[in-house]
């Protein structure tokens, strides 16, 4: 029989792995956050025409079951009930001549509309 009390367990991976360059912008947008915001979250509200959409806003209190992420440069939040669309996914910030936004690499997106604002799980 084994002591399992006595085995220790590695730390649980976060959800979404943030990129350095996702972590400065949530650094930049804390920066010049509202004097009542905790952190930057990150949502799957359904939205678009493949049904879910990303959506980062600031946060002002945590939910019961969010799950929250230490950065450098704040606090970063994933909605509970939008953790099972977002497992394994990796959030980036890209910045080029005409655009700028965070990109994801979600492994459970199955499909994408077009002008790449919503995806389905």
């Amino acid at each position: 029989m084994t002591d399992t009390a006595t085995r220790s367990r590695p730390a649980p991976k976060a959800a979404v792995v943030l990129t350095p360059a996702a972590e400065g912008r949530v650094a930049e947008l804390m920066g010049k956050a509202p004097a009542d915001a905790i952190g930057v979250k990150l949502s799957t509200p359904r939205r678009g025409c493949s049904g879910l959409a990303y959506s980062v806003d600031y946060v002002t209190e945590e939910a019961a079951f969010d799950e929250k992420i230490a950065t450098p440069g704040g606090t970063f939040y994933i909605d509970g009930a939008s953790v099972l669309y977002l497992v394994g996914s990796t959030m980036d910030w890209v910045e080029d001549d005409f655009t700028a936004g965070f990109v994801f690499a979600n492994p459970n997106a199955k499909g994408a509309c077009g002008c790449g604002e919503s995806f389905m799980v």
